[in-house]
């Protein structure tokens, strides 16, 4: 991982937008501080589009696509897409997403977690959810650890669900997708790129293992600096990598994306 001093004018000059995971990565400590949301705005003001990549639920992705200074947003790890255009709300999901009920099919893999794995606990955010599980593994106290937060996911594999974990949560789902499907399908369905023969044009921000896919894809890429708690477990990591953590991180990001333009 190269120090963001690497990153040149000319990745700069050709971007078109950013796209950046939220916990952890714009949020410090659970919370999206002034700067950060500033950091939103200017780089709205200068040109290039920021679209949230998270992990969140159907409900916080409404909020964000109105009231953000954002382009969209993917949520639920790639299962849906908001984003606001001529001032009405569209939304549209992954082609893949489970069918019929699948909480009712994930309420299974929850009582098997509940049961295994102790003090683990559904994430708050659950009942906005529609198409994934989240287990809280420490956005909440007690922190159970990266081990536990492992074993719970592997639990989702082994009744069959897809399982990622990000810096708070494991996210489990059943449905053939992720962050960077989703991705794919919003940069067609909101710009009509196709994103294979424009990846040179963004860049992306994240800072832990579910952000993989997006690390090994985009040629342009930035982890926060808390990514390399999670550098040992990772495959694939970013080009760069800020000086300080979470939101601290992306407005380092921001200001050296914007010092270049």
């Amino acid at each position: 991982m190269n120090s963001l001093d690497a990153m040149t004018s000319e990745t700069v000059r050709s971007l078109r937008a950013l796209f950046t995971d939220i916990d952890d990565t714009l949020t410090t400590e659970g919370k999206l501080l002034g700067d950060a949301y500033q950091a939103l705005w200017r780089l709205k003001e200068a040109g290039i589009a920021v679209v949230p990549v998270t992990g969140r639920p159907a409900g916080w992705c409404d909020l964000i696509a109105r009231q953000w200074p954002v382009e969209g947003v993917v949520g639920e790890n790639g299962a849906l897409a908001y984003f606001e255009a001529n001032g009405k709300l569209s939304r549209f999901y992954h082609p893949d997403v489970a069918q019929g009920d699948p909480q009712a099919r994930l309420d299974e893999v929850r009582k098997v977690v509940l049961e295994e794995i102790p003090k683990s606990r559904v994430a708050k955010d659950q009942f906005s959810r529609l198409f994934d599980l989240a287990i809280d593994f420490c956005e909440e106290p007690p922190d159970l650890g990266l081990e536990v937060a492992h074993d719970i996911a592997a639990i989702f594999k082994r009744m069959g669900a897809k399982a990622k974990v990000s810096s708070i949560h494991v996210n489990g789902w059943f449905g053939d997708y992720d962050k960077l499907a989703m991705v794919r399908l919003f940069t067609e369905e909101r710009w009509g790129l196709n994103l294979e023969e424009h990846k040179n044009e963004f860049l992306f921000c994240g800072d832990s293992p579910n952000d993989e896919p997006m690390f090994a894809y985009f040629p342009h890429s930035c982890g926060v600096a808390n990514v390399r708690d999670f550098e040992e477990s990772m495959t694939h990591l970013p080009t760069y990598v800020t000086e300080q953590r979470g939101g601290d991180g992306f407005c380092q990001l921001a200001e050296r994306v914007l010092s270049l333009l």
